[in-house]
């Protein structure tokens, strides 16, 4: 499978369509099981305010892997994603509640790389509860 967009149909500045991703105690647990990543912090709220956190929070890489989504939906690929990085700024707390939390994710190109190679950059801005969560979220993109 390749990346549906045409990277000639793609300008810098191009709005990637914003999604939200819904947070519970119950993905977290999922999650720590699929990774293999059991800390606490995870899933034990006493544990967790113990060490001085607000509450549970959720894990650096669920919280990634759940923003580039944004990319690889709009891109059309997965495999289109050749290089993806962020510095974690805030951690994602996530209260036992019916709610839970929102991650809100928007990205747009921010530029075009390699005409070439018709890869472009994409910068992503990860939000929960009003606060940026990951900075300097970047992804290198192939494209069509």
């Amino acid at each position: 499978m390749a990346a549906t967009i045409a990277y000639a149909d793609v300008e810098v500045g191009t709005e990637l369509p914003a999604q939200t991703f819904p947070v519970a105690r119950e993905t977290l647990v999922r999650y720590a099981g699929a990774s293999g990543d059991f800390n606490p912090i995870h899933w034990n709220e006493k544990f967790a305010k113990e060490v001085g956190l607000p509450d549970v929070i959720a894990h650096g890489m669920f919280t990634m892997a759940e923003a580039i989504r944004v990319v690889t939906d709009w891109a059309g690929d997965p495999a289109a994603v050749v290089d993806y990085g962020v510095r974690f700024t805030k951690p994602v707390v996530v209260p036992n509640d019916d709610k839970g939390a929102l991650l809100e994710v928007s990205a747009k190109v921010a530029a075009k790389l390699d005409d070439e190679a018709r890869t472009v950059r994409v910068d992503l801005v990860v939000r929960c509860a009003d606060q940026k969560v990951l900075g300097m979220s970047r992804a290198v993109v192939k494209l069509a």
